[in-house]
Parts: structure tokens; sequence; C-alpha cells
């Protein structure tokens, strides 16, 4: 009989885990947030500020490890060592900034930074591998959600340092110390494998517009509280009530296994399909997802067929394979699973990469320097520019994920055309910014915001596409890595050299005016330019590709093989 499970209770479960998880993975983010203590109450630079925000990145993004990990181990393993990199690596930060510890030396605050924020790469790596292989039919809606949620972290921790820690970056990293392990190791147990549905659901796509909905109305909550913040003087009662409210939203998408639990189908009740993964050993879990959900319907010689020009029929070819004729291992075509080694020698997989560098790197440069930014140009309050990217980001996470999966499906219009086009709008974005017309800034951070979620929500399913689930873990985290060498050329190199320089020309440690980032500017949108190039390439080589992965009107997984 095969073991179905149709949007059953455990991957509902884990994905409403997951959320939490991964708003606790999101504290990069917050490195606006304390960053301008670092430089008061350490005496940093504006360039040691960036490199230490390198820093920031690379720790967030060099997942090679968990990537490895997450296929020799449970989730909760790789949950674990991401709360203890949490809680060492925040911990020092706090105690330099706090003062508790005096003199710590540059480069242990520069690795405690690495730590702290390598904790993300495990927890984000985790609940994603997690929820994509329980869900491979929705991957891309999937890393939407998932991906859209880390990207308003942080807002939620923009709203968390207004509204209950007073705008105390000291308490803040306490907080991170504290909450981030408290967080991880409350959902640890519910991250878990679970055997996928065979087939797409109904059911299934009103639960996912469910999240998504209850994800967006959190979005413009979180925003609109900000502002709130900001213009009217709330006490701290009120604060603490909507802190409460947004702590409601967080638990929203549980409704839905508590839906599916309380009232569960008839189909369901009658015994038809089996709706829980408890019976099944961790075994027969992982040896299902691997050996017979995670590979392309299409047989060898269909896929021979299509790349190779070949007129063999899949019954003489099967035929051929069971009398013994045809041995020779083949290596996996696109939509197959890859192995590392495989994959890295493929010029897709070099050209999503640049794209991603290059779209993600740029971006990333304005985050880290957003605070700067935005007193450079006359803002002296930049938590509403905090927030403000940080809710275009999940509308860009968020939206890549669910346009991209409309068009694929419809269309067959690869994901990474999102990718050249949001490209082409930030190349207008960074000149508004090199403008510093009047009334720009906002609206140019809202842009980049969107635009820079969009390189993550189209990346992670198109990787997944490609080159498969089953080592999706390793080469999901390698591509990333295009984001902290994106931030040490352009953040680190370039936009803390030129800053620097024009505060000194008015000889003091901080800069003012439109001069102290014009020329990082200038050069971004040179950089988006290129990045829209590559990723129209990429979307003309591989728009066969998904033509015939989607011929059917959806991805094409084989069934669950009977046990």
């Amino acid at each position: 009989m095969a073991v179905l499970k149709e949007g059953s209770r455990p991957p509902w479960v884990g994905l409403a885990a997951a959320v939490w998880v991964q708003i606790a993975a999101g504290t990069a983010y917050t490195f606006p947030l304390y960053s301008p203590a670092l430089k008061s109450v350490l005496g940093f630079s504006q360039q040691q500020l960036t490199i230490i925000g390198v820093a920031n990145d690379i720790g967030e993004n060099v997942g090679i490890l968990p990537g490895i990990a997450c296929n020799k181990y449970p989730p909760w393993v790789i949950l674990l060592v991401g709360v203890c990199f949490a809680f060492s690596g925040y911990g020092v930060l706090w105690l330099a900034v706090s003062q508790t510890l005096l003199s710590l030396p540059y480069w242990v605050l520069w690795l405690a930074l690495v730590v702290a924020t390598n904790s993300s790469a495990w927890m984000g790596t985790a609940v994603l591998v997690t929820n994509m292989r329980n869900f491979p039919l929705s991957r891309g809606t999937v890393a939407g959600i998932l991906k859209g949620y880390i990207g308003l972290s942080g807002a939620v921790f923009t709203e968390i340092f207004a509204m209950v820690l007073n705008d105390s970056a000291s308490d803040l990293l306490l907080f991170l110390t504290l909450g981030i392990p408290i967080i991880c190791l409350a959902m640890m147990y519910f991250i878990r494998a679970c055997t996928p549905a065979s087939g797409e659901d109904s059911s299934e796509h009103v639960h996912f517009l469910f999240t998504q909905a209850a994800s967006l109305l959190l979005a413009v909550y979180l925003l609109t509280t900000t502002i709130l913040k900001n213009m009217l003087s709330l006490n701290s009662s009120i604060s603490y009530i909507l802190a409460g409210v947004m702590v409601i939203f967080l638990m929203s998408p549980l409704a839905i296994p508590l839906k599916m639990t309380l009232f569960p189908s008839p189909y369901k009740r009658s015994g038809k399909l089996d709706g829980s993964s408890n019976n099944l050993t961790e075994e027969e879990v992982s040896s299902s997802q691997t050996a017979s959900l995670l590979t392309p319907i299409s047989s060898e010689a269909d896929l021979g067929s299509f790349h190779e020009g070949e007129d063999v029929s899949e019954v003489d070819m099967l035929l051929a394979v069971g009398e013994g004729a045809v041995k020779k291992k083949r290596k996996p075509r696109r939509g197959e699973d890859f192995k590392f080694r495989q994959a890295v020698i493929k010029a897709d997989f070099w050209l999503l990469w640049l794209a991603y560098f290059l779209g993600v790197g740029s971006g990333v440069t304005v985050l880290n320097n957003l605070a700067q930014i935005g007193v450079a140009l006359g803002v002296n309050d930049t938590t509403i520019l905090l927030s403000l990217f940080s809710f275009c980001n999940f509308l860009g996470r968020l939206g890549a994920g669910v346009v991209s999966e409309h068009f694929v499906r419809s269309k067959t219009i690869p994901r990474t055309f999102w990718m050249m086009v949001t490209q082409i709008i930030m190349i207008i974005t960074f000149l508004l910014y090199a403008s510093a017309l009047s009334g720009t800034l906002y609206a140019a951070t809202a842009l980049l915001g969107v635009c820079f979620g969009v390189q993550f929500g189209v990346m992670i399913p198109t990787a997944s596409e490609l080159f498969g689930l089953k080592h999706f873990g390793i080469i999901f985290n390698f591509m990333q890595l295009g984001n902290p060498i994106g931030a040490l050329l352009f953040s680190g190199l370039l936009a803390g050299y030129v800053y620097d320089m024009e505060a000194g020309k008015q000889q003091g440690s901080h800069c003012l005016g439109p001069n102290c980032f014009r020329l990082t500017f200038l050069v971004l949108a040179g950089v988006s330019a290129f990045g829209s190039f590559l990723s129209m390439i990429l979307t003309i080589r591989i728009r066969p590709v998904y033509q015939m992965l989607y011929a059917a009107g959806s991805f094409r997984l084989a069934q669950a093989s009977d046990h």
C-alpha cells in the first residue's frame, strides 16, 4: 500500500514551527540596529564597521557545513548547533557593547559576529531543506514563504527593539543571546522529515494561501506599528500590547494543523490515507524521499531523447535495461539529482551563482550601511528605513515564490526571468540613491527591498529544479556564498572606503551629504546592469528545460512507491 501524506499533520506542523525558526534565523538583519553602538562605544571608523558588517554576511551565508550535515543528521541536530552558535557569538558581542568586558580585540568581535550569524545558516538550512522535501510539489511556494519570513524578521526585531527594549542595543544583544536559543529549542521537536504527497491536493493550495495571507498581514502590521511608534508617544503598556499582537500573528500558521486535527476530512478519517508519519521509521522516510520522490518522472529514454535527440521509446529502453543490454551509468541531466561535484562543473550553476552574487551583493551593501545612508541624507531615526526595507524584502521573497510559481506552471517561464527584471529595476534604484533627490530615499529603499528579496525567492527553487533536492542543502548554501563575497567587495572595500574618504574631507568621523555614498551607488548600478545581462542569458539557456519539466502543468515527480 502506498503511504501518502497529502497535507498530513506533520508537514504542516513543521511548516508552522519553521516560521518561528526563520524569524530567529534572521538575526543578521538586526546589524543596523546595534551597529551605531558598536561604532560609538568601541570607537570604530566607518570602514572598520563595514568590515564588521562583512563578518555579519559571511556568518549568515557560509552554510557549506550545515548543507553537508543535513544529509547525514536529523534536523534537530542541525538546529542544536545553531543554538550553540547564537548563544556564544551574540554573548560575546553583548559583553563588549554592555562594557561588561572592556578592550576586547577587534578580531575577537569580528569572529564572534561570524559565529553568531552562522547560527542563521544552521537554522535556516535545517528548516528550508526539511520543508522543501516535505512539499516537493510546491517548492517555489514553500521557499517564498520561509525566505519571506526570514526577510520579515528584521521588522520583527525592530518592533521588539523599539516597543519592548526601548532602543537599547545592549538589551537587543542580550535578547539575541538568550531568546534565539529558547525559540529554537522550543521548536526543535516539530521540525522533522515526513513522507510527501504523491500528488497535488486542492486543500494544500488553500492552506498555502492562508499562510501567505497571514504573513502579509503580519508585514503590514509591523510596518504600521513601527511608523506609529515614531509618530506618536506610546506608553509601555500599549507597546507591550502591540508586541503581543505581533506574537499572535506569528502563531497564525498553527491554525492549519489545528484545523486538520479537529476537523479531518472524511476521506482521511476513512483510513484511505495515513494522516501521520509517526508510524514510519526515520530510515523509511529518508529512503522514500530520496529514492522515489525527488527524481523527475521522465525516464532515461525520455530525457535522453530530449537532450540528445535519440529516437528510442520508453518501453524499448526499459526492456533493454531489464535484459541487461544497457548497463552504462549516465550522468544526471538538468532536473535530476546532482551531486555537488557534478553540479559545480555546469555552466548553468555558475551563471546562476554569478547573477545571484551580483544581485544580493549590491543589495546587502545598502542594507549594511542603511543607518549611515539615512543619517548622511538627513534622516535621524533610521528604524523606519530598516522596517521599510524589511517589509519590502519580505514582499519580494514571498512574491517571487508566488509569481514565479504561477508563470513557470502556466507559461513555462523560468524563474530567473524575474531575477533579470528586478535587477533592471535595481539600476534605476541605485541611480535614485545617487541623485539624492528630495523624497526619493524611502521610495528607493522600498524598491531595493523588493528587488533584493526576489533574488532569494528565485535562486532557491531554481537551484532545486535544475540540480534536484537530494543534495540541495550543500548546493543552495554554496550559492549563498555570493552574499558575503558581494558584501566584502562592494560594502567592505568600496562603500566603507568612499565614506571614510568623504568624512576625511569634512574633517570628522561622520560624513554628511549625498557624496558619502554617491560613487558607491553609481558602481552598484553598473553591477546590476551586468547581473541582469547574466540573468537573461541563463533564462534563455534553461527555458527548454522548464518546457520539458512542466509539460504536464506541474513539476513531474515520481509517484510514491509501495512499501
